[in-house]
């Protein structure tokens, strides 16, 4: 088993988990809102164990203050190779469904670029670019902190859809810290779209672009992506990145 490789018994696990939800819906809501929700994609207890991965090092391969880099407050860190194996499980059963939504986008939008239907395939195209450093990663924020609208990018392959899964229970563990979305169509305002959820719930949002339908065909909008400030407690988000880093 190479560094990269998830164990068939926890790929499986996660493929049966995923495949419970409707696809077909989820596709329509990213396509009309660059979002769609997941409810209950993890248990409380399995929230409660990823979250406490948060204080042993060894799990990681970086640590990430903000406020240093303008990023906003708050802190992650980036899981090393291997991964746990149920972010793995779910990172190889997630992508499959998401990438048939990034070609279906890709084509509306006019971009070449195609995805191949097994995530280990694409890794292989990322590392063949230079792009080997795993992007998983585990967010934690405390009272005042928050994360400036941005993109998750990391080199020239990206994969167009990400996905965060909230591992702290709002209104119980901390309160504020939305998720949010903000689109910018062309000449015109942009667009803010926040997403509630509650612990175990997971969110699927473009990256980057995505297409919208206009009056002479279909145009790319610009998204970003951040969280509002915390006003109390703790909240952490495991928060999975298909394409790895430069």
């Amino acid at each position: 088993m190479t560094m990269h490789t998830v164990p068939a018994a926890a790929v499986r696990s996660a493929e049966a988990r995923v495949a419970a939800y409707d696809w077909q819906a989820l596709a329509s809501e990213m396509s009309g809102y660059g979002c769609a929700v997941m409810e209950k994609l993890l248990t409380p207890q399995e929230c409660l164990e990823i979250a406490g991965l948060y204080a042993d090092e060894s799990h990681f391969r970086s640590h990430i203050l903000m406020a240093r880099h303008g990023f906003g407050k708050g802190e992650y860190r980036y899981f090393r190779y291997p991964l746990p194996e149920l972010i793995g499980g779910l990172r190889s059963a997630l992508y499959p469904r998401l990438a048939a939504v990034a070609n279906d986008w890709n084509q509306r939008m006019g971009i070449a670029q195609r995805y191949p239907d097994e995530h280990a395939a694409f890794l292989k195209q990322c590392h063949d670019q230079g792009q080997t450093r795993p992007t998983p990663l585990l967010l934690q924020y405390g009272p005042g902190d928050f994360n400036c609208l941005h993109q998750d990018l990391y080199g020239e392959l990206a994969f167009p859809l990400q996905v965060a899964i909230l591992l702290s229970e709002p209104d119980k563990d901390f309160t504020g810290g939305e998720f949010v979305l903000t689109e910018q169509r062309p000449r015109m305002q942009s667009r803010a779209e926040v997403v509630p959820l509650r612990q175990g719930d997971a969110v699927a949002f473009a990256v980057h672009n995505r297409p919208v339908q206009g009056s002479k065909g279909s145009y790319r909008v610009n998204l970003r992506h951040g969280v509002s400030r915390l006003r109390s407690g703790m909240r952490h988000t495991v928060g999975i990145i298909f394409h790895d880093a430069k």
